[in-house]
């Protein structure tokens, strides 16, 4: 049974950094392809960050291109979220995901793992 959970959200003031993780127990971390999504309440679950089970190429949404790394360790069944110049708008309940499909999925239902969920605020 794989489970995931998230650490490393807290509040935080704009302009500032936080750096999540994401703990995954099981034997198949290595094949999986790893995302971050965020979520507001009332509000669908957002895309974040994806990156592949080789750690290849990653995917970023625009709102957090050039401000947030994911990153992987396999050999520690750990994926990041590095997040830097953070601004109000990027708060929300942030959640890592595994997903089966190779590349850089994009869309929750392609996800099949998730998190509990680690709340980020970012005051203004």
């Amino acid at each position: 049974q794989v489970q995931l959970v998230e650490s490393g959200g807290g509040l935080v003031q704009a302009g500032g950094s936080l750096r999540l993780s994401c703990a995954v127990s099981g034997r198949t971390f290595s094949l999986y392809a790893m995302g971050w999504f965020r979520q507001l309440p009332g509000k669908e679950r957002e895309f974040v960050a994806t990156i592949p089970w080789n750690g290849g190429s990653t995917y970023y949404a625009d709102s957090v291109k050039g401000r947030f790394t994911i990153s992987r360790d396999n050999a520690k069944k750990t994926v990041y979220l590095q997040m830097n110049s953070l601004k109000p708008e990027d708060t929300a309940v942030y959640y890592c995901a595994a997903s089966e499909v190779i590349g850089v999925p994009t869309t929750p239902g392609l996800y099949h793992r998730w998190g509990q969920g680690t709340q980020v605020t970012v005051s203004s």
